[in-house]
């Protein structure tokens, strides 16, 4: 029993060893073309993206049509640091770092959204989301520190395939860490019954504040990412479209589900690329895909279930005493 258990707590380390060593090997041998690494970068992008507004909207029944703004945070906030702060020789080492900052400066902002969530919710919150998106933008657009209208430039190519996947596997960790928790219950209470929750005694404000901030910050980490490996962010980058594209993926893989999340992330991305030929038709193509499944899998591909591998072990043995019960 003692080497199961000391087996499982060196799984999530190796695993994260073993998948940054192969994608420094993929990128540095030349084995996988440039533009399908391409390809592979922004689909990790964007499932960091679906995850934490999944956290919102699946997990706790929210709806944010904001998510952008967080990204857009997230993206100037780390560009500032590598561009403004440090010398770009000192880029590549102080890169963590930058992510970081930008994740936790996004995290304050969404400290700022969860706030009113304490009184609203529904298409009211999606009101007040959707209104801090169009504040913030128009706040970047005005500021010429930040490039204005024009863009930020002189950004370094600083996101590898290597940061994408630490990334994404510290994302998919912790927030399904986060959701198997008491806390994650919480969030789960609130979708279900909101007044029940607060009966039964959850901190509902509390929970409301982790929530936010959390998927908040991922947005950003997802954001400065995003920056450093496009080398250009302008507000228009980080639009209500923005925000568009991030729900469809949430509501196409399916809500409160990790998997969702992946398959969300990976199929749009994939899709949108091989329909690129079509030009604009694609952004027709994409949106109709979701009205039909809307229509016939209102929840999504996955909706509201979960890949076995994860779920913790801990959990499977609840639920398979439930059953037996």
């Amino acid at each position: 029993m003692k080497v199961v258990a000391s087996a499982k707590k060196l799984a999530v380390p190796a695993i994260l060893l073993v998948g940054c060593a192969l994608s420094c090997s993929v990128s540095n041998s030349n084995l996988v073309d440039r533009y399908v690494e391409l390809v592979v970068m922004y689909v990790g992008i964007n499932f960091i993206l679906t995850l934490s507004l999944n956290l919102v909207n699946g997990y706790m029944g929210e709806f944010s049509v904001g998510h952008a703004v967080f990204m857009a945070i997230g993206a100037y906030t780390s560009a500032i640091i590598t561009v403004k702060v440090f010398s770009l020789s000192l880029g590549p080492w102080i890169f963590p770092l930058a992510v970081l900052t930008g994740g936790m400066a996004s995290a304050l902002a969404g400290l700022l959204v969860a706030i009113p969530s304490f009184k609203i919710r529904g298409d009211y919150l999606a009101i007040v989301t959707l209104a801090f998106n169009m504040i913030v933008k128009s706040i970047i657009e005005n500021v010429d520190f930040l490039g204005g209208p024009r863009g930020y430039l002189g950004i370094a190519k600083l996101t590898s395939l290597v940061w994408v996947f630490f990334f994404s596997f510290m994302a998919l960790w912790v927030i399904r860490n986060f959701v198997y928790s008491n806390y994650g219950r919480g969030v789960v209470s609130i979708r279900e019954d909101e007044t029940a929750a607060i009966i039964m005694g959850v901190d509902t404000k509390k929970v409301k504040i982790m929530t936010f901030m959390l998927s908040s910050f991922f947005a950003g980490v997802a954001g400065a990412l995003y920056a450093h490996l496009l080398q250009f962010i302008s507000p228009k980058s980080f639009d209500i479209l923005k925000s568009t594209e991030i729900l469809i993926m949430v509501y196409l893989g399916g809500i409160g589900s990790i998997a969702g999340s992946v398959l969300g992330a990976s199929v749009y991305t994939v899709l949108l690329e091989l329909l690129r030929p079509l030009g604009i038709w694609r952004m027709v193509i994409m949106p109709l895909v979701l009205v039909f499944l809307m229509i016939f899998r209102p929840k999504g591909i996955t909706g509201l279930r979960e890949f076995k591998w994860f779920i913790p072990s801990a959990e499977k043995k609840i639920k398979l005493f439930k059953h037996k019960v």
